[in-house]
């Protein structure tokens, strides 16, 4: 498998940002990946307001744009995420969807860890908009198993060893990291979730300034499960691809096994902590 992270500079034109999505999409393919990532909210990204003015339903526009693309191209693709629009709800929710090569969904991750932080003197309060995602989420692209995950999430180690102990070996990871946060944080960050789970990380970022202001880190990568980054994207719109060898996964998991050795029947939370 070859897979591709694609890094994109958002804005609230989402024809612009279709239109970019497809040209990057189409050129990773035609370099012979077939998994592809975008980043987080590829098709629209921008104020609140822009936020809610963007959003779909899963029938929506975008994701049956990104199904027809799928197909056409015969790969896998992880559609980054959208603002999800859904009935009954009256927040929207944070949704990465991964096609599969014959345009159908194979599975739908709704972020669970929301954004609200405040950093470089600006507060950021996802949650505003934005429903908390309830389910950890494992697909298979091509035979391989393909946990999901979004942005924020990559601080939280305990989803990406669920993730790994249910059998992912590739991790895929939209992502909007903040300039502020990723030069301080995103490069160390991503390395250490493919390191202690011994799986490839796929992280697809945005980068640059988008509407209200926000900036994004870029620096999308792609690492082994050795900790090595196979690929690192420039500072521009691009996509970077590196092939996944699981030849070489298994070969540092028999020999260096942290997951195999694990001591599940030791690990409690403190009290009161939650499970």
């Amino acid at each position: 498998m070859r897979a591709a992270a694609i890094q994109m500079n958002s804005t609230a034109d989402k024809q612009r940002n279709l239109a970019t999505a497809e040209r990057l999409v189409r050129a990773a393919a035609a370099d012979g990946s077939t998994l592809v990532v975008l980043p987080e909210k590829f098709n629209a990204i921008g104020t609140h307001e822009q936020l809610v003015e963007g959003a779909e339903a899963l029938d929506g526009p975008t994701l049956g744009w990104a199904r027809a693309l799928a197909r056409e191209l015969r790969i896998d693709l992880v559609a980054g995420s959208i603002a999800e629009r859904r009935d009954g709800h009256d927040k929207l929710s944070n949704t990465s969807v991964h096609i599969g090569p014959d345009g159908v969904d194979r599975a739908l991750y709704r972020k669970i860890h929301m954004f609200d932080v405040t950093v470089g003197g600006r507060e950021y309060r996802e949650s505003e908009a934005e429903q908390a995602g309830d389910e950890i989420v494992v697909s298979e692209a091509q035979g391989v198993s393909l946990g999901l995950t979004v942005c924020y999430d990559l601080r939280f180690p305990e989803l990406f060893r669920i993730l790994a102990v249910r059998g992912a070996r590739v991790l895929s990871l939209p992502s909007a990291f903040t300039a502020v946060t990723g030069a301080a944080h995103w490069d160390t960050l991503v390395r250490a979730r493919a390191i202690e789970n011994q799986a490839f990380v796929v992280a697809a970022d945005q980068i640059g300034v988008h509407p209200g202001g926000m900036e994004s880190y870029g620096g999308s990568q792609i690492v082994d499960p050795w900790g090595d980054v196979l690929a690192r994207a420039p500072g521009e719109e691009c996509f970077v691809a590196a092939d996944v060898d699981l030849a070489r996964q298994d070969e540092v998991r028999a020999t260096l096994p942290s997951l195999a050795n694990r001591v599940p029947t030791v690990y409690r939370w403190p009290q009161g902590e939650g499970v």
